[in-house]
């Protein structure tokens, strides 16, 4: 039951917004009691922290495994990262537009707990771009931080306008993405 409370939580938050969601309008469109929402979750706030470390937790895993390959470059990581972030569209599109949208909704202490993780998530790209830097395969001469920045801002708004059932696959733009990044920051 928490995993069916999450999940139409979740499309509301899409719908309506997080404010304007109720917890009565959570339980009704289940057809289930405040007792019920109560026995999962203290709070609407706690309903919405829980979406946010279930999506970032689920990227950092995700990021952890692709880091861990060591036969792949690290241009060849970077491509895994930009294609993961798009094709984890398709299957929580919704719970990535609650995690970017709705962070203002928690309260600081949560928010923090949150920001670690992006930071983390962050920060890891910005290794991998070093690391490419140090052994030859992107420009020695970049600002990581930056770039770092730039990728995930491209990966993350797509969200907004990306549909995967469209005219491109998420592998697709994924490509053209990492081409668009790699010209511009790749040795000669």
């Amino acid at each position: 039951m928490k995993e069916k409370i999450t999940e139409q939580s979740i499309r509301l938050f899409e719908k309506k917004g997080f404010s304007e969601t109720s917890i009565q309008d959570i339980v009704d469109s289940l057809g289930v009691t405040k007792g019920t929402f109560y026995y999962y979750f203290s709070s609407k706030e706690e309903l919405l922290m829980d979406i946010h470390l279930g999506y970032i937790n689920e990227l950092l895993v995700q990021q952890e495994r692709i880091f861990k390959d060591e036969k792949n470059s690290c241009k060849q990581k970077l491509f895994e990262i930009v294609y993961m972030l798009l094709s984890d569209i398709k299957p929580r599109g919704s719970a990535a537009k609650i995690f970017f949208r709705e962070l203002k909704n928690l309260s600081p202490e949560r928010l923090a707990l949150i920001d670690l993780k992006r930071d983390r998530f962050r920060l890891n790209v910005e290794e991998l771009i070093e690391a490419g830097m140090k052994n030859g395969e992107l420009r020695p001469d970049l600002n990581a931080a930056i770039i770092t920045f730039g990728i995930l801002g491209i990966t993350n708004w797509s969200y907004q306008w990306f549909n995967p059932n469209g005219s491109c696959t998420d592998r697709e733009v994924a490509e053209i993405f990492v081409e668009m990044i790699l010209r511009g920051i790749q040795m000669d």
